[in-house]
């Protein structure tokens, strides 16, 4: 497989009816062999402007570019270079996981028996060897991902688009997936962009995040530089003995933006949890105060969400009828490239 390509939003802008404004003037580039996420409140513009991206829907206005292609110009170009994996299924339940592979191939002109050839490429990476005879309505969800993945890849694209790719995996799925997606960056250099409910993943799994709401880009940087935005690091000291009061001691540090005293326990906000606490103990020993226990807690994914959208992050909300739209027409156009 090639190494990965860049994307490039400028402006983009999505308008339906000529009234609902999905997507207002979203701006971001992802550079080539990047796992970018994109993450959003059901209803902010993450479907649509992952569908106008990778040639599903054309923008209002704005440019999409994905592996130097304007996706407007040539959207059938950009399709033969990116990999789409939606949250929806997608493989055909009624034929065999390699039926689903030679098929996809041949979608994509790959002649027959070069799809062969990928096809057991894709199956024997993927671990699905033992099944890939086997219809994939009899595949475990798991499974069944692993099988849309390697669809997903059987052209060798430059790109790859995760359109919720974990939804209604068990943790040691979701776990299996990600270890795969992090294989073929790590051999080939793929871009990933991937949209997710789990915070975790996110945090985990990318090197940049976008935060999209009401249509616009909020926030943008690394999970480290997000987390950062919301304050800085919560720093908890036990000590041996109520008193004397140390609150005083540890506010005298520097980076200390406020403490919470609760009987021997403080609870200091500090900008950097790891230089504030060798200071903090040893001020406190040398007051001469026995210090029982330190944890560090760094903010969440969840309270960088909250903080920006004014919303928490719940898995459980389902998509908006807009979302609906967009991925029952992404659905119609992969069964309809099978035909």
């Amino acid at each position: 497989m090639p190494e990965g390509g860049s994307i490039v939003a400028k402006e983009l802008v999505k308008v339906y009816g000529g009234k609902v404004r999905a997507v207002e003037g979203v701006s971001f580039e992802v550079p080539p062999g990047e796992i970018f996420g994109f993450l959003g409140p059901n209803g902010a513009g993450k479907t649509t402007t992952v569908s106008m991206l990778s040639a599903g829907l054309r923008p209002t206005s704005g440019q999409a570019i994905v592996d130097g292609i304007e996706v407007g110009r040539d959207p059938e170009a950009v399709k033969r270079r990116i990999g789409v994996i939606f949250q929806e299924a997608t493989a055909d339940g009624d034929l065999s996981g390699r039926e689903n592979l030679e098929i996809a191939a041949g979608c994509y002109g790959i002649s027959r028996s070069e799809s062969r050839l990928r096809a057991k490429e894709l199956i024997d990476q993927m671990q699905l060897a033992d099944a890939a005879d086997r219809l994939a309505k009899t595949y475990s969800g798991g499974m069944r991902r692993r099988l849309e993945l390697a669809v997903g890849l059987v052209h060798r694209p430059r790109i790859l688009f995760l359109d919720e790719p974990t939804l209604g995996l068990d943790p040691q799925g979701r776990a299996g997936f990600w270890s795969f997606i992090q294989k073929l960056r790590q051999e080939n250099g793929m871009t990933v962009f991937v949209t997710t409910h789990y915070l975790d993943e996110a945090d985990g799994m990318c090197e940049r995040i976008a935060i999209i709401d009401h249509g616009k880009i909020v926030i943008l940087g690394t999970p480290t530089e997000l987390k950062d935005k919301v304050g800085g690091d919560v720093v908890t000291i036990k000590t041996s003995s109520e008193t004397p009061d140390v609150t005083n001691v540890l506010k005298a540090i520097p980076g200390v933006s406020s403490i919470q005293r609760k009987e021997t326990a403080y609870r200091v906000k500090c900008a950097n949890g790891e230089t504030f606490v060798p200071l903090a103990v040893g001020s406190v020993t040398k007051a001469g105060v026995g210090v029982a226990g330190v944890t560090v807690k760094r903010p969440s994914l969840d309270e960088v969400f909250l903080e920006f959208t004014g919303r928490e992050f719940r898995e459980e909300e389902g998509p908006t009828a807009t979302d609906r739209a967009v991925m029952m027409g992404r659905v119609r156009d992969n069964f309809a490239r099978r035909r």
